[in-house]
């Protein structure tokens, strides 16, 4: 469960206690509306499906592999499918790899989304373990699907460009800066993410 609107707000109320641009940016945007994913390992996976297509060739993916192996489907159904079948439902070689990595993974127990490591980058290094996700999807997931509060993506094209919009930065900042800017946030950088994302094509800014 991601963080919550009343979560978002006392966080976007306190990062605009230390800094006016976003408290201006605050009075002209508004609040930005929840984003929350289910916990679990269908997540990572439509995440999987999703990657490098558009959103309609990912949802007619997704609508096949339902059509295949059911709606609530666990991982050992798609592992006992072969190739062809599951190519018949959009998902290309690499797509494959990606999807058995993680059911294999998550079958064996060694990665339990119901007991990841409460610290985030043991967190992120235990996600980063499955094929295809990188830092970037881990941190998407573990703010969206877990609310955890001071997950901070600084490698998002969209998170470097709205914090560039928003504090009024004449060229975007690149990952590190990003990073570094977002420190004394602390521990709100969650919602100060979600805040990045509502502003970065808000025609109010």
């Amino acid at each position: 469960m991601g963080l919550t609107a009343a979560q978002i707000k006392h966080a976007l109320d306190e990062v605009s206690g230390r800094e006016p641009a976003f408290a201006a940016a605050l009075e002209k945007a508004g609040y930005p509306e929840p984003r929350i994913r289910p916990r679990g390992y269908m997540t990572l996976l439509r995440t999987i499906v999703g990657q490098q297509v558009s959103v309609a060739a990912a949802s007619s993916m997704w609508n096949k592999l339902e059509a295949e192996l059911g709606e609530d489907f666990t991982p050992a159904c798609l592992l006992e499918r072969d190739f062809d079948t599951l190519r018949a439902c959009g998902l290309s070689r690499q797509k494959q790899g990606y999807a058995r990595s993680l059911c294999e993974l998550v079958s064996a127990g060694e990665v339990d989304f119901d007991n990841l490591p409460a610290d985030d980058e043991e967190a992120i290094a235990e996600l980063t373990k499955i094929k295809g996700i990188g830092r970037w999807s881990a941190e998407i997931y573990l703010l969206f699907a877990e609310g955890r509060p001071d997950i901070w993506p600084a490698g998002d094209l969209a998170v470097m460009a709205g914090l560039g919009k928003i504090l009024g930065l004449e060229e975007r900042p690149d990952e590190k800066a990003t990073r570094a800017l977002a420190e004394p946030w602390r521990p709100h950088r969650g919602a100060t993410a979600i805040f990045t994302w509502h502003c970065y094509n808000n025609p109010a800014l």
